[in-house]
């Protein structure tokens, strides 16, 4: 039913967004790139998030970690993640396929600027074999979801400043 949703809502929204599936499970970030042929940080992985009263979704790169300081300054409280059993029954897409589209009940999607390093990103697209490909500022104008930096700096860049620097 949720790879339903999300093709109703590309239907509506961006019919020319194609939903690539796939044989075997794309329910972690790992399998997805192997499915999907891209690297990790690429996958554009959605996180759901109770803060307070109020549920929300955070999509990041799929390398990132959230910074539990930015975290808490970006949304004025230290966010849980949801149970597995509250993912489905409040987003419609089982843990392994949520994504910020065809949701059962709207909710605030945030993006994290993480995913600005990319082009293109691969999110899930509501069952753990499919997904889709597309720019990270198309899927926030698609969701209207609000730009925050929550995550800890990319590996690569982190990697980069530990680096020595010749004298």
């Amino acid at each position: 039913m949720s790879l339903a949703s999300v093709r109703a809502f590309f239907a509506q929204h961006a019919p020319e967004i194609e939903i690539l599936e796939t044989e075997g499970s794309s329910a972690t970030v790992t399998l997805a790139a192997e499915a999907f042929g891209v690297e990790p940080a690429r996958i554009a992985k959605t996180l759901s998030l109770r803060l307070g009263e109020r549920v929300v979704l955070l999509v990041t790169r799929g390398d990132a970690r959230l910074d539990n300081k930015k975290t808490k300054a970006a949304f004025g409280t230290k966010p849980r993640m949801l149970d597995l059993d509250e993912v489905a029954a409040i987003t419609g897409h089982p843990v392994g396929g949520v994504c910020p589209f065809g949701l059962l009940s709207p909710l605030q999607v945030y993006c994290d600027v993480s995913l600005k390093a990319f082009d293109e990103v691969v999110p899930a697209a509501g069952s753990t074999q499919s997904a889709v490909r597309i720019s990270p500022e198309r899927m926030a104008a698609l969701t209207q979801a609000e730009w925050v930096d929550v995550c800890q700096e990319a590996p690569a860049q982190r990697a980069e400043q530990t680096a020595v620097e010749p004298a």
